[in-house]
């Protein structure tokens, strides 16, 4: 795919380039690994500043994200990653092996500075999702920094910097900076900008009147922020696919299951009635798990529960929507997801459009017509789609109405080579329901009989 920058991606690119510390605080949406790719590829073979670039994201992002990026940009293509990821055995090969960028989940970052030590390399450090490095007293930190003055540059990207108020920035701006503009102590940052208030036997910091303006006066030069309302035509929604991958013994496992609910029609014509029966079953093992004949209910894999995990964690602490479709979604959302509440009550409304609930599950099917919950967020997350054009459009209208004062943002998990992949084509209008899902298994069909 050609890549044409946006204006707001030009503005990235060139802040990366002009940079050797750069923090882009950019929502969701809006390009963030691309444009920092295309940065990375620059500085390393037109610039020659950089020789050996290192990124830090979390673990399925590390898995997959960098990876098909590169894949999917013809710009990009040339560029060879290599994944330090799984046991040590696998991660000191991929340390030996010959690539421009190296990607590790974050959990490791301590191990990476343990077995490097002196011999750390890295001239370039990317670290995606810049927050999760928010901690001062953390182990991730305290490793980073060590190695800090060995990173020629350092990119940081995060939606949101300080999910839990200022005292979040200093630890951030330190990886940056090495303590130039915020202090080198997060002591000396507090007692600047904070003052301290005790509360039953424990002290809380609150920031000074007029320390926000300085402090986002300190930082300016070296990190931009960028609001996707105010860079992208959210007039209509923003929408974003979001791939789940099986692993090789999972997708083999849905390719099985594909196999035996197709012959199980025989010989006999596929009627509308039969093959919704089918891709009923196929939708439930793509979302994780599939209903017996008893009506209890198997786990096949937990994927796409994954991927809601990391999505939540990107919104940072903005609230989201999500819809199920099957009740062993909802219950396998909750056991991940303790503190997320049903969509249920008149209270349930409430509490949401005051921002009171981070993470709110709903069925498509019970957010009906006239249902109000602009004011709560503008994040949906779909775990599971389903046929009904009209349901869905209906619930994504809960967020996407009038008096909603932020772009909505619709994300669909997406389980690669399941029906899902189906689903979303008719939902994107490139056929109608019943003429998708019987030809779709009718092909399906007919090449298992070849």
């Amino acid at each position: 795919m050609k890549y044409k920058p946006h204006e707001y991606q030009k503005t990235s690119y060139n802040h990366i380039i002009d940079h050797s510390a750069s923090g882009l605080f950019l929502d969701m949406g809006m390009g963030k690994t691309v444009t920092t790719l295309t940065a990375v590829d620059d500085l390393m073979h037109d610039y020659l500043e950089v020789s050996k670039v290192l990124v830090i994201a979390p673990l399925r992002v590390a898995e997959d994200t960098w990876s098909r990026e590169t894949a999917k940009w013809d710009h990009l293509k040339h560029l060879k990653i290599s994944k330090i990821l799984g046991s040590e055995k696998l991660r000191l090969q991929a340390l030996k092996e010959k690539a421009d960028i190296y990607v590790i989940n974050r959990e490791n970052t301590q191990w990476l500075v343990k077995t490097l030590g002196l011999k750390w390399d890295f001239d370039m450090v990317v670290i995606d999702e810049l927050s999760s490095f928010k901690s001062a007293a953390s182990q991730r930190f305290k490793a980073l920094k060590k190695v800090r003055p060995l990173i020629k540059r350092l990119v940081g990207l995060t939606g949101t910097p300080a999910p839990n108020g200022y005292m979040d920035l200093w630890s951030e701006i330190y990886l940056l900076d090495r303590g130039e503009r915020l202090g080198k102590t997060i002591t000396s940052y507090r007692q600047q900008y904070f003052y301290g208030i005790q509360r039953s036997g424990f002290q809380i910091f609150s920031i000074r009147p007029g320390s926000q303006e300085e402090v986002n006066d300190k930082i300016k030069d070296i990190c931009i922020s960028m609001k996707a309302r105010d860079y992208l035509n959210l007039k209509e929604p923003l929408y974003i696919n979001v791939p789940a991958v099986l692993n090789k013994s999972e997708a083999q496992k849905y390719k099985e299951m594909e196999k035996e609910a197709i012959l199980e029609l025989g010989n006999e014509t596929i009627t509308a009635l039969s093959a919704a029966a089918v891709a009923t079953k196929l939708l439930q093992i793509a979302n994780g798990a599939v209903y017996t004949n008893e009506g209890t209910y198997v786990k096949i894999h937990d994927r796409k529960l994954d991927v809601l995990e990391d999505l939540i964690e990107g919104a940072n602490g903005n609230p989201v929507l999500v819809f199920y479709s099957f009740k062993h979604d909802y219950d396998r959302i909750m056991e991940r997801f303790p503190k997320a509440r049903k969509l249920e009550t008149s209270k349930d409304i409430d509490d949401w459009n005051k921002g009171k609930i981070p993470i709110m599950l709903a069925h498509p099917a019970s957010t009906g017509h006239g249902l109000n919950l602009q004011d709560g967020g503008n994040h949906i997350i779909w775990f599971g789609l389903n046929w009904s054009l009209e349901l869905y459009q209906q619930a994504n209208a809960r967020l996407h109405r009038q008096g909603q004062t932020e772009g909505v943002i619709i994300h669909h998990i997406i389980a690669e080579g399941t029906m899902d992949e189906r689903v979303l084509e008719v939902l994107q209008g490139k056929n109608t329901r019943q003429e998708l899902l019987l030809e779709a298994l009718k092909a399906i069909k007919e090449e298992m009989e070849e």
